[in-house]
């Protein structure tokens, strides 16, 4: 057999294996294609094609009836509870997040320095992750009614996430001013929430904490650099990435929250049978948000410091 047959039958036989390897790889996300476009894709275009329409239910179908841009319309300018709930939600993320990152970040940097028990404090603080669930957050925040059992019941003030904020109130700091004192009750009432949120973020700083190089803490010390120095000159810059990471997972996860009221009007709806309605606001509430992402991206994107080789 001359050279070039044997070449060529080389590259046939490199060839066939490389397509082996992509029929692989297509059979193992091919379950996960399946299930996006049965579960994902066409529930979406389903929940799109609801929101310019009228929609019935009947035995054994669902009629849709098409009326335009009347839902959104209805969602807008009828709905008085809608763009109500809507700015609340908006303001509650715009406080919530930078305190959310702040201690996230404050946390992170503790829990990278070495002492006893480092290990069970990582977990404590990463714990709200594993049962973030709706049950009970309500639950340990002081909604035991939840439960069914305890109706009407006064719950323990081991769960309540107000005390801070009655303590406040009985050291007679809301007596500073009206505006002054809402700001700091809405904090002092939500630091239990802003606790249970920070588990992902934590533990994004602790991973960009773990890279900063031991020779820049070397190099700042021998230069003389004190602690406050180190965090911006060194700290800050290697984390400023994942702040802005961190900033838009903080963003979504705050709007897409089932306990958010957006949510929960979205939900009231759905469970009325006005999938209509529900999904105008869905898509309207889906547009907020991609704005939002948007204009804190673009902001935030020139304060981050991205390291050039």
């Amino acid at each position: 057999m001359s050279d070039k047959k044997k070449n060529a039958s080389k590259r046939r036989k490199g060839l066939t294996y490389e397509r082996r390897k992509a029929m692989y790889g297509y059979a193992f996300i091919g379950l996960w294609l399946v299930g996006t476009l049965f579960f994902f894709v066409i529930p979406l275009l389903r929940s799109l094609l609801y929101s310019f329409s009228t929609v019935s239910i009947k035995p054994g179908a669902v009629e849709t009836k098409w009326v335009g841009l009347a839902k959104y319309n209805n969602a807008l300018n009828v709905d008085g509870k809608y763009t109500l709930l809507l700015k609340e939600t908006l303001l509650e993320t715009l406080w919530k997040t930078p305190l959310i990152l702040i201690f996230s970040l404050f946390i992170a940097v503790i829990l990278n320095q070495k002492f006893k028990g480092r290990t069970f404090a990582r977990a404590i603080f990463f714990l709200p992750v594993i049962i973030a669930t709706g049950p009970v957050y309500k639950i340990i925040s002081g909604d035991m009614q939840v439960t069914g059992s305890t109706a009407g019941m006064q719950t323990s003030t081991m769960f309540s996430a107000d005390l801070i904020g009655e303590l406040m109130q009985f050291l007679g700091v809301y007596d500073i001013s009206d505006s002054m004192s809402s700001v700091i009750q809405s904090v002092a009432d939500n630091i239990f929430g802003i606790v249970w949120s920070a588990g992902i973020q934590i533990l994004i700083f602790l991973a960009a904490l773990q890279n900063i190089p031991p020779s820049a803490r070397e190099a700042a010390q021998l230069e003389g650099a004190t602690a406050w120095e180190y965090f911006w000159k060194i700290t800050f810059p290697y984390v400023s990435p994942f702040i802005l990471a961190n900033l838009i997972f903080t963003v979504i996860d705050s709007f897409t929250n089932p306990t958010n009221k957006v949510m929960g009007r979205i939900m009231d709806l759905r469970s009325d049978f006005r999938f209509g309605e529900a999904s105008a606001m869905v898509w309207i509430y889906f547009a907020v948000v991609l704005a939002a992402i948007g204009l804190v991206t673009f902001i935030v994107n020139k304060f981050v410091y991205y390291e050039v080789d």
